[in-house]
């Protein structure tokens, strides 16, 4: 059961990265400009992290394996109609479908998993797969999406979706439980859902589009204004209802909302990195789109080794070691590729640097997501699991943007140097700021993140203060 909802995350943080190498061809075969090849990227994940507290809630009050289910349905559906497609415009809207759909499948499944393994033990070592998944997945994309490019077409880093998507909803709905659902009146918070949605989408929008349009642009400004507005509206009407979207109780919790920030600076770190490497490798050592994806390889084999362990370590140690050392490994391996050179070795550059980064991730994600998700009721399971995915791609985009920009503006002002150069002291800069994104991880680790109180039971049943536990049957 578990490997059938790991595919269906699998596929979402896929799609986020698979698409990446595939660009160049993309914008050759179906002429988009310059400015709107970006929207492949940019609507996905403007639409993704933009409704995923929505899918996260419909999931605790519709059923998790419905949504699941119709998520996958829809995102298996638009991603057919895309490989179809040659015009950019059309294009642009179904990824942005592809998002809104990824948006309710992924807290559904993380929330299948938080319901399902129950005993810390069971949850420790599902989590560990989880987190490699979700992160591991990206560098996987990397490799896949240059290979299907430069030997089956663009259009097959789509293709790829429609029978996995269909074999695994019809298994999901034969083999995944009906889990529980809120007891309550099953009643949407239409309005909250319309505030948080809009507000997240106008942040991400907003962030992504501020290294082309200018961090002090009118423009930006306006959206990211907008976008503090509609999230403080939101929490102050969220406050007030008997049923909200949000139960704001669940942000007060100490070592979630740690946790929460350290999953989006650490994942911002992450984005980061894999997209100043990639433009090094591409862009300055002249590596194909199948030897970029090769050198990102032992990143998630080595993350992976890391990431299946850590359940059994996080049961003995507690999680608040590991959210300590994984940062200081992945700040220590990103300060390595500082110093990225024009003419550089895969060996002496590169591997080194993602062994390091691949073990410190794998230490970081598991016990983030037991901080974030361990110590609340099953009736909020997808609700948390919204929360945690919506910090991780608000994070991501937020982490991107200033390093695009960063690098960019670098790069434009040391033009004299000559373009590789100056191309690489760019890239460089804007890994320094992936270490920053890093650093302030580690800094929430220190200082707001504590060890768990002894087990309480709160109203739910649940062992409400140990790292993975869950007592409350689903």
């Amino acid at each position: 059961m578990f490997t059938l909802v790991a595919i269906a995350q699998f596929m979402v943080v896929l799609d986020t990265a698979i698409i990446n190498v595939a660009l160049p061809v993309m914008k050759s075969d179906l002429g988009f400009g310059d400015s709107s090849l970006q929207w492949v990227v940019t609507a996905y994940v403007l639409t993704f992290g933009g409704f995923l507290l929505l899918g996260g809630r419909a999931a605790d009050l519709f059923g998790r394996r419905r949504m699941l289910v119709a998520g996958m349905l829809a995102f298996t559906v638009f991603s057919l109609l895309i490989g179809l497609n040659s015009s950019p415009t059309v294009l642009i809207v179904l990824r942005a479908l592809q998002g809104f759909s990824a948006g309710l499948m992924s807290p559904a499944a993380l929330s299948i998993v938080l319901v399902t393994f129950t005993e810390a033990r069971e949850r420790g070592r599902a989590l560990g797969y989880w987190s490699m998944v979700s992160t591991g997945g990206a560098a996987v994309g990397l490799l896949l999406g240059g290979v299907l490019t430069q030997y089956a077409g663009w259009r097959w880093n789509f293709f790829i979706n429609v029978p996995i998507g269909l074999v695994v909803a019809a298994l999901i709905a034969r083999v995944v439980p009906v889990h529980g659902h809120d007891d309550r009146p099953r009643r949407l918070d239409l309005p909250g859902a319309v505030l948080v949605t809009a507000g997240l989408m106008a942040a991400v929008l907003g962030f992504s589009q501020a290294p082309a349009w200018g961090w002090t642009n009118p423009g930006t400004l306006a959206i990211l204004a907008a976008a503090v507005l509609l999230l403080a509206v939101f929490t102050w009407y969220e406050s007030r209802q008997s049923q909200p979207l949000m139960d704001l109780a669940i942000v007060r919790r100490r070592n979630v909302s740690g946790a929460n920030v350290m999953m989006a600076a650490i994942y911002g770190g992450n984005l980061g990195m894999f997209f100043v490497l990639t433009l090094w490798m591409q862009g300055v050592q002249h590596w194909d789109a199948v030897q970029t994806g090769l050198a990102f390889l032992p990143f998630p084999v080595v993350l992976g080794g890391v990431s299946t362990r850590m359940g059994g370590l996080v049961h003995r140690f507690g999680f608040r070691p590991f959210l300590i050392a994984g940062p200081t490994l992945v700040a220590s391996g990103m300060a390595w590729l500082c110093f990225l050179p024009v003419h550089g070795s895969y060996a002496g550059t590169v591997l080194p640097a993602l062994l390091v980064m691949a073990a410190g991730y794998g230490m970081s994600f598991a016990p983030m997501y037991a901080a974030a998700t361990g110590s609340l009721p099953a009736r909020l399971s997808g609700l948390a699991s919204g929360l945690i995915t919506t910090s991780q791609q608000m994070g991501g985009a937020l982490g991107l943007a200033v390093l695009s920009g960063v690098a960019a503006s670098v790069t434009a002002s040391a033009t004299r140097q000559g373009r590789t150069q100056a191309l690489v002291t760019g890239y460089n800069a804007g890994m320094l700021v992936a270490v920053a994104l890093t650093v302030i991880a580690l800094a929430v680790a220190v200082t707001v993140i504590r060890r768990p109180a002894p087990a309480t039971v709160d109203e739910a049943g649940s062992g409400a203060d140990r790292p993975f536990a869950h007592t409350t049957r689903p």
